[in-house]
């Protein structure tokens, strides 16, 4: 291509003395109507083709990189406009390599999709292109039906505060004697009052046993000025969040199905036995934790701050194989959970935060923030940090810890073992006084334990 022939005259292209890794390497440039592909020159009249963004377009983008015989693609991860086409590319038996765009920028100059293509192919047939991570299939599958969930949840949330809305402006105070709105008593008594029922009585009677309110207390929060525009608006939230839950179910079964699919052999084990649930709830939150277990070999709510629903979000982030990451270390450096290494004159230099978002380590910073309130090891060590840093910074550093934990869970197949909070702090004592003690011997002192 002239384009390709004036770059490489300008001193842009690579040094002659790397060695070409991938012969049949290509390389896609992807756009929202159109991608751009380019192939080793020689195998097609064309080494670049445009083709366009429709399924059957795709298709036969498939069907020339099998004529110019090729075995890897590389592409940039680009808006959603990747997913149709590499799952096309995976599925036609093609190797696909999904870069990440701030690693493949091409040199100064002229920039044109012809060009970008080009440069990625260059790039991916001398092996200087590593693609981001991207668990199997199934469990793509499984990490879209939570991801799908998590948008249902939070669009059903958003209904919650229509309908404290609407109490609030009817001067009713339901949400300050009951800590749930959408509990047992709270959609009883909402249910009751759009029904029509103006008793305050009856409806506090509606509260569930456990609530420890005395019914009088709540009795007197129910007073209100029941307005017909502002029971309209309560009764449209409540229609619409009950709807979204609905779809939750529904997409809670998805997900089971998923997850059997996922390991046949581990989702056929019984549950182990136990005592009886006493809320369908807590039976499923059972049934989800045994299918976990029996799914990865170990049982990760047994790590501090590690509930059934942060484990399964986490699983299909990262999924099971851990052989994709060499170390622990690589698994931290991936989840951007491990320290700085930007180092300049033997000093570690501030680094601006990471752009993007990492839901596995988001998932590990919330599970970090109930673990720094546990009587456990882990609980120890982070409030230890949080005492002599700041906050975010003991979240990160302990999220980092957990990182490594369900790492080498996973691994080697070793359930969870907590020391202790009394353990650590016993360790962390130990380790303070030998360093006291090696101080005071460079300065030629001794310590001496007082008898008090």
């Amino acid at each position: 291509m002239p384009a390709r022939t004036k770059r490489k005259a300008k001193g842009a292209g690579l040094p002659a003395q790397l060695q070409r890794v991938n012969l049949n390497a290509a390389a896609i440039d992807l756009g929202a109507t159109a991608h751009f592909v380019a192939v080793p020159p020689g195998r097609d009249r064309e080494s670049v083709r445009s083709f366009g963004a429709h399924t059957a377009d795709l298709h036969a983008l498939a069907q020339w990189l099998k004529h110019c015989a090729i075995t890897t693609v590389a592409m940039e991860s680009t808006s959603n406009y990747w997913v149709p086409l590499f799952q096309i590319l995976e599925q036609a038996g093609f190797e696909v390599l999904l870069c990440n765009s701030r690693h493949v920028k091409n040199l100064p100059g002229r920039k044109t999709d012809v060009l970008d293509c080009q440069w990625l192919q260059e790039l991916h047939t001398y092996g200087l292109l590593s693609g981001s991570f991207r668990p199997e299939d199934k469990v793509c599958v499984v990490r879209s039906y939570l991801r799908h969930r998590d948008n249902l949840t939070k669009a059903a949330s958003a209904h919650v505060q229509h309908m404290q809305k609407a109490l609030t402006e009817m001067n009713i105070g339901l949400h300050h004697v009951l800590s749930d709105l959408t509990g047992v008593s709270g959609l009883s008594i909402i249910r009751s009052i759009l029904e029509g029922e103006r008793d305050t009585l009856k409806l506090a009677s509606l509260k569930h046993p456990y609530v420890r309110k005395p019914v009088e207390e709540i009795a007197q929060a129910l007073v209100g000025d029941y307005r017909e525009e502002h029971l309209f608006a309560l009764r449209q939230a409540l229609q619409l969040y009950e709807a979204y839950q609905q779809h939750i179910m529904a997409c809670d079964q998805r997900i089971e199905a998923a997850l059997r699919a996922l390991k046949p052999a581990a989702a056929t084990e019984a549950p182990p036995a136990a005592k009886p649930r006493k809320t369908a709830k807590a039976q499923a939150d059972f049934a989800l934790k045994a299918q976990l277990e029996a799914l990865c070999g170990v049982d990760l709510t047994a790590v501090p701050g590690m509930q059934t629903l942060s484990a399964q979000i986490l699983i299909s982030e990262i999924g099971l194989d851990m052989s994709r990451w060499a170390t622990d270390k690589h698994f931290c450096a991936w989840l951007r959970l491990a320290p700085g290494n930007r180092v300049s004159g033997g000093k570690r230099m501030r680094s601006k935060p990471h752009k993007g978002h990492n839901r596995a380590a988001q998932i590990l910073r919330v599970c970090a923030q109930a673990a720094i309130q546990s009587k456990s090891a882990l609980g120890a060590f982070g409030r230890r940090l949080r005492g002599r840093l700041d906050t975010p910074k003991a979240i990160k550093a302990l999220a980092h810890k957990l990182a490594r934990t369900v790492y080498r869970m996973l691994k080697t197949g070793r359930p969870y073992a907590d020391a202790g909070e009394h353990y650590y702090e016993q360790k962390y004592r130990d380790h303070v006084l030998k360093q006291l003690h090696k101080k005071a011997a460079l300065f030629g002192f001794q310590l001496t334990p007082t008898t008090e």
